[in-house]
């Protein structure tokens, strides 16, 4: 009898983890001649590793309250779908992925309606790092039979407030790799010998092309008028992209490479072996940046209207948005969020980076810190053993 698991997620750090999890389950599967499919929410990269894509939700992504407008009748639509689906399929267990809002309202709505679908949360919502309003958790621990952590302080943080919870570490962990030599590099992305990198990574959302590519390319502009040895590279995680940073290359006059989706693997340990600096949104980006050492500015921005809400209306707190500085209680990569998200602060903080050999040793120090609080390899095998092991 074939054993079917339904995944949920969304965004492009989803699509990427579900497709690793999927990966490890249909392998670890076939170890034990077991006959799986699995379906769900997700997008190319869960696509490629066998899964069955009701609907590509890395599409309909977005952070903040003004920005999400436009999406809510489509996401609606599409967890509707889903939801159906999971009725009249009943499969043998619900993983959820990160993706909190949809990920929520699908847990709440199974357990109200009494359906007994086994539901596993794995890459669960930051809430030991962040606060909303009263304090007060989501509701995944009551709706969650198993948690499944992937930072220390998270499995502390729903163990303490009575969550079922195994720590199976980062999966961030299995993707780094021992980069090639500078020469190595080099030549493989035939740039000549003085030539070095800035990295710049913007946008996995299309609200960040907006509010944070512009000011990126203007502070490589600076950059690169300052360090003509500097040519920059901007990985495209998502199709549609490729052309909005093209054209951004050519109007802000950066000299520099779009690297598509298809791209990325093939050429992304050598881009990162010559990174001198990387400029990056925030998000799960910052620990793969870090986890490759490669020094790294982070910034964000989103609209004045979700601003407000957050921190007037429902008394958001948060010491940091990285989660580097996040998972490390302290600064460890420099910030620039909001209203100090600006060209010039970017730029001078850059530059020194760039010069101070003393500020790039110390945020190393920060990055083998980080790398001992996010566990052992073989994350992804050990959630996907566990898994099985739940139903089979």
């Amino acid at each position: 009898m074939k054993q079917k698991i339904f995944i949920s997620t969304g965004e492009v750090s989803g699509d990427l983890h579900g497709g690793l999890l999927a990966t490890a389950i249909f392998n670890e599967a076939e170890r034990r001649s077991i006959d799986i499919e699995i379906l769900g929410l997700g997008g190319e990269k869960m696509r490629k590793a066998g899964v069955k894509i009701f609907h590509d939700t890395t599409s309909i992504s977005s952070i903040g309250f003004w920005e999400s407008l436009p999406l809510i009748i489509p996401t609606l639509k599409v967890q509707k779908n889903f939801y159906n689906s999971l009725i009249e399929s009943k499969p043998d267990c619900l993983i959820l992925i990160d993706y909190m809002g949809p990920n929520i309202n699908i847990g709440r709505k199974l357990r109200r309606k009494k359906i007994s679908i086994p539901i596993y949360y794995y890459i669960a919502p930051q809430e030991w790092a962040w606060r909303v309003g009263n304090n007060s958790t989501t509701d995944l621990i009551n709706f969650s039979d198993r948690i499944f952590a992937i930072f220390k302080e998270e499995a502390r943080f729903y163990k303490k407030r009575g969550g079922n919870v195994a720590w199976v570490g980062h999966p961030m962990i299995d993707l780094t790799k021992k980069l090639p030599t500078k020469s190595q590099a080099r030549k493989g992305l035939k740039l000549s010998p003085k030539q070095n990198i800035l990295l710049i990574m913007p946008a996995s959302r299309k609200q960040e092309i907006k509010y944070l590519l512009p000011v990126f390319m203007k502070v490589a502009f600076k950059l690169q008028k300052k360090y003509p040895d500097l040519f920059v590279y901007i990985p495209s995680c998502r199709d549609e992209f490729n052309d909005k940073f093209s054209k951004a290359l050519k109007r802000y006059k950066v000299h520099g490479k779009v690297i598509k989706a298809n791209d990325i693997d093939r050429e992304k340990e050598n881009i990162y072996s010559l990174a001198k600096l990387a400029l990056c949104k925030s998000g799960t980006v910052n620990m793969e940046i870090a986890l490759n050492g490669i020094p790294q500015v982070v910034g964000y921005r989103v609209s004045r209207v979700t601003a407000f809400i957050a921190r007037k209306i429902l008394n958001f707190k948060v010491k940091f948005v990285s989660p580097v500085n996040l998972l490390m209680k302290k600064l460890i990569v420099p910030e620039f969020i909001q209203k100090d998200f600006e060209v010039d602060k970017i730029y001078k903080k850059s530059c020194q980076i760039i010069e101070r050999r003393n500020d790039k040793i110390k945020m190393k120090a920060g990055y083998s810190l980080l790398k001992k609080e996010l566990g052992e390899n073989g994350v992804v095998n050990r959630a996907a053993t566990e898994i099985l092991n739940s139903f089979v």
